[in-house]
């Protein structure tokens, strides 16, 4: 074998094992890299039939009045009172023919004869050119509103707004020169809660002749929508610091009817009103005695009664349960009325403006029902009240008389009543304990 020979076979056999060499450092990268993308791969979704999606960022839809209110141009307006509804959506493109339809064929669905000035009304049209009328809300109150729908076929329907109830608690004590009232509007609570609490102390508590230190403590329904109150609903329990003396109030049903009751379980609700007349709207203008100067007649006479002054027109209700037994005008009591409650009381109503629908001689009225209207009738020097009472005949100063409580509670009920008592009587204690307040509430 030539030299020639020998070189080509060791060029051969060196060209084999470089050969096998990169082959082998290949193969060695090919496992390297296998087994780095069996670490970094997710199995998990391989394997899975229902991978997780790429999350979409969707803008929610915003409704009001469940309108999808992001569709359309929207415009809120006050109505004045000078303004007609026909006025405003004449401006706004609706035919008079459409707004007759309005008037006549959806009056049982709401008159809009009864719009009110300072209501809201909200518009919402087509977002183009054209800009349509397409919806219009009425917001009758806090709580109702219409919807007037103009797309494809004229549609109208009174909608109501989800009323929400919580238990909230408020104290106050009156001050110098204040009233309930005040006292109600400085804790920063709407003042309808005052109407539920004159109520149900309205056969012993005068609203009027509070005083400075006379103080109440009370747990009461607020009633919201939207997180936002439109008013007070019932009071639940009370209690009420009157003439250095505490009055106990917890409401409680029996019979299907809903009352108040005091601690011992008697009830609050008397035989008789402290007045005939809503307390928010009259002042006494005259009291009781034996010698009165008239000031039409000018001489001195006896004024057996209470004068309530208060604006023509204003309501006066029976203070009882009774029958009327005189309906009748003369020059001195103008035009009256005469109540017999029981054996031993009669109510003498005089100087009305005129007398409630049904009201006539031999009528029987409830505790609390109208009966007639402040006047000036007969003499009189303005509109008041001429409010007197007879016991056995005998007239007595209504500002004296006590009356008697009605039915107490069942005391197959007694057990019930007492525990949710202390119950209330507890959360007295949490509350002014906690310091929580229905103003944080409102």
């Amino acid at each position: 074998m030539s030299s020639k020979d020998k070189a080509i076979i060791l060029l051969k056999r060196a060209l084999a094992n470089e050969k096998r060499i990169i082959i082998g450092g290949l193969v060695f990268i090919g496992l390297l890299a296998v087994v780095w993308v069996a670490i970094h791969l997710n199995w998990e979704m391989i394997f899975s039939k229902d991978p997780d999606p790429v999350p979409v960022m969707v803008q929610p839809v915003r409704y009001e009045y469940e309108i999808p209110v992001d569709s359309f141009d929207n415009e809120t307006i006050r109505i004045r009172s000078d303004q007609f509804l026909s006025e405003i959506l004449l401006e706004r493109g609706v035919s008079m023919a459409t707004i007759d339809r309005l008037a006549k064929e959806f009056m049982y669905v709401f008159d809009l004869r009864k719009m009110k000035a300072g209501n809201r009304l909200k518009l919402y049209y087509t977002p183009d050119t054209l800009h349509q009328l397409q919806y219009m809300i009425y917001e009758k109150n806090a709580s109702e509103y219409v919807v007037y729908n103009f797309r494809d076929s004229l549609q109208v329907s009174l909608k109501r707004k989800e009323i929400k109830t919580e238990i909230c608690y408020m104290e106050a004590e009156i001050a110098k020169g204040s009233s309930i009232w005040q006292a109600v509007k400085d804790q920063g609570v709407n003042d309808e809660i005052v109407s539920e609490i004159v109520s149900v102390y309205q056969w012993m508590i005068d609203a009027y002749s509070i005083k400075p230190g006379d103080r109440f403590e009370v747990i009461f329904e607020n009633q919201t929508v939207n997180n936002v109150s439109i008013g007070a609903g019932k009071v639940l329990a009370a209690r009420f610091m009157y003439s250095k003396k505490w009055f106990e109030a917890y409401n409680f049903e029996q019979n299907g009817i809903s009352s108040y009751f005091n601690q011992k379980g008697e009830s609050l609700r008397r035989a008789f009103l402290k007045a005939p007349l809503d307390p928010k709207s009259f002042r006494i203008s005259s009291g009781f005695s034996g010698s009165r100067m008239h000031p039409i007649l000018r001489i001195r006479r006896p004024h057996y009664g209470v004068d309530y002054a208060a604006p023509s027109g204003t309501p006066v209700v029976s203070i009882g349960d009774g029958k009327v037994i005189q309906r009748s005008f003369d020059r001195g009591s103008g035009n009256m009325l005469k109540i017999k409650h029981n054996a031993a009381f009669t109510t003498g109503y005089m100087h009305l403006k005129g007398y409630a629908s049904g009201i006539s001689a031999g009528s029987v009225v409830r505790q609390g029902q109208v009966i007639g209207y402040v006047g000036a009738t007969g003499l009189a020097t303005g509109p008041h009240l001429d409010f007197r009472i007879w016991q056995n005949g005998k007239p007595v100063d209504p500002l004296k008389v006590e009356s008697p409580p009605v039915e107490p509670v069942d005391p197959k009920l007694r057990p019930v009543y007492d525990s949710i008592v202390k119950s209330y009587q507890n959360e007295f204690v949490r509350y002014k304990k906690s310091g929580l307040s229905s103003v944080d509430n409102f």
